[in-house]
């Protein structure tokens, strides 16, 4: 087996699916599926529940055949979960699971009123996570989700939970802080403060150790920045990383390569990096 030409971490939300539609665009499936047949390792690493993934990307890829030898995998809800395409078996650490509190907190404060921009991702196992309504506009789900942030930060508080949102902090009894709030552009989540992209990034290493020879250099793709941490981690081992970002702000300076897809944001972005790879390596 060869070295392979190069490893795709991405993200999902943004790079991959619209954060409008929530959908994922046919052509960027044959990219990746060509990618896949080139002998490209490509790691999903997301906030995303399995099920979300399942359904939009490992399924359909699946469905029409994977390429041979390809290597396939996702890590979602940032770390808590993770499987193989084709495989059906999803491993889960217990270990970032939410209190269940956090879940009947989220159901409250929808049954409350924030229901008219939000609702709850069932589909969760590790995190508990409400999500912005695709019939409402942007602009009134971001206006609400400060409210609802705030009042989420103290209702898990009163409940006893340490929690941390942005730079606030909520100490429970012990001082102690092992909860975290993280809203995104469509989202909500209350994970562990263990959780996140770095982590995801080490196990999607752990998952391409076990079936085949790893990338020297790699592309992580994502829109926010914290997926940036899938490329310091990287970086931090020695690797040949570039970081794509394809969010809407002002790329950060990074000790290694960082690329932006000039006039594209977004999953067109995220569309025309690996459609330009497909061809380049196809």
């Amino acid at each position: 087996m060869s070295t392979p030409p190069l490893g795709l971490l991405l993200d999902v939300d943004g790079p991959v699916a619209s954060p409008e539609s929530r959908t994922v665009a046919p052509e960027l499936l044959d990219d990746l599926w060509r990618l896949l047949g080139a002998g490209v390792p490509v790691v999903l690493n997301t906030g995303r529940s399995v099920d979300f993934v399942a359904e939009r990307l490992l399924g359909p890829l699946v469905a029409r055949g994977l390429p041979a030898g390809a290597r396939l995998h996702a890590v979602c809800e940032k770390g808590g979960l993770w499987t193989t395409a084709g495989a059906g078996e999803v491993h889960l650490d217990d270990e970032l699971a939410v209190p269940a509190v956090c879940h009947a907190v989220l159901a409250e404060l929808l049954d409350g009123g924030y229901a008219d921009a939000m609702f709850v991702d069932t589909g969760k196992r590790t995190m508990a996570t409400v999500e912005a309504r695709t019939d409402v506009p942007a602009a009134h789900y971001a206006q609400r989700q400060c409210a609802f942030d705030a009042d989420l930060a103290e209702r898990l508080s009163a409940a006893g939970l340490g929690v941390q949102l942005g730079d606030r902090s909520f100490p429970d009894a012990a001082g102690r802080t092992p909860w975290r709030i993280d809203p995104s552009v469509i989202a909500t989540d209350v994970e562990s403060v263990r959780a996140g992209k770095a982590l995801g990034a080490r196990r999607a290493l752990q998952l391409l150790a076990e079936d085949g020879l790893l990338p020297h250099a790699w592309h992580t793709v994502g829109d926010s920045r914290s997926d940036y941490a899938m490329a310091d981690h990287l970086h931090g081992l020695g690797a040949d990383v570039t970081h794509v970002d394809v969010g809407p702000l002002p790329p950060l300076d990074r000790p290694f390569r960082v690329h932006t897809v000039p006039g594209l944001g977004y999953d067109a972005a995220g569309r025309a990096h690996l459609r330009a790879l497909a061809d380049r390596l196809g």
